[in-house]
């Protein structure tokens, strides 16, 4: 079973194309792993699938249904998204960024329930947030940011989890932490899409990869037909004993 589904797809901005005649299908209840290098369209590719970028050309389909006949509401209730970086401006409190994880399900002129609050912090209570509710989202640290902004994530109740290099800037610590919770969310029914630049990573939790290079899908599969030499080598445009030497723990 596939929860996205992407068939001659073709992405950009206005007329510029980024990507062109992509075809895909990602696997349900299990965790992809989007792999590339830098500037090759993957932040492009992920906004295309969240719906908040048109497609030029394909079409993408969410639980077998194309995203177009998805109003705007129902996408945000089915899939969420964890961006790179984030920094309010205005000094939220770590509560208030997680709150808003459920306008999906709030009318826009409504106030969050006293069910929405409790989603809020069971949401900060499972990532180990709930002693910082009342800080200043600004103060936090970049580990602290991160972790909050999948708190609001979560908070949408998603069957889809998409994020764009969860671990990026993160120290080593909060990049284990990151991953471990991506593992438990897919143990516990969610699908997730995560981009990296990191190879270990992809080794470390994915069910599936997808090697995205220059515009176009070079492999997708396990992690033992992605993860190989030859195919990083083409990725990072490294030669094959380079990957060896610094990669040999994972082929």
């Amino acid at each position: 079973m596939t929860d996205i589904v992407l068939e001659h797809l073709t992405i950009g901005y206005g007329k510029k194309v980024i990507a062109a005649d992509l075809n895909l299908a990602l696997p349900s209840q299990a965790v992809t792993c989007l792999l590339s290098g830098n500037g090759c369209g993957k932040t492009t590719l992920l906004k295309t699938i969240l719906g908040t970028l048109p497609t030029i050309d394909g079409t993408v389909l969410i639980n077998q249904k194309p995203i177009t006949t998805y109003s705007h509401a129902a996408l945000s209730r089915l899939m969420a998204y964890v961006p790179q970086a984030h920094h309010h401006v205005f000094p939220f409190t770590v509560e208030e960024v997680v709150l808003m994880g459920r306008t999906a399900h709030i009318s826009w002129h409504a106030t969050p329930k006293a069910a929405d609050l409790a989603i809020a912090h069971d949401c900060l209570e499972r990532l180990n947030l709930s002693h910082l509710r009342t800080q200043a989202y600004t103060e936090l640290s970049g580990g602290q940011r991160q972790l909050v902004l999948i708190a609001r994530a979560l908070a949408q109740k998603p069957a889809i989890l998409i994020m764009d290099e969860p671990t990026a800037s993160l120290d080593f610590g909060n990049q284990l932490k990151v991953l471990n919770h991506i593992k438990t969310l897919k143990a516990e029914g969610m699908s997730i899409l995560f981009t990296t630049h990191q190879p270990e990573h992809a080794a470390h939790i994915s069910d599936h990869v997808v090697l995205f290079h220059q515009g176009k899908i070079i492999q997708a599969g396990t992690p033992q037909d992605c993860l190989t030499a030859s195919h990083l080598a083409t990725l990072y445009d490294l030669p094959m004993d380079t990957i060896h030497k610094h990669l040999n723990h994972m082929f």
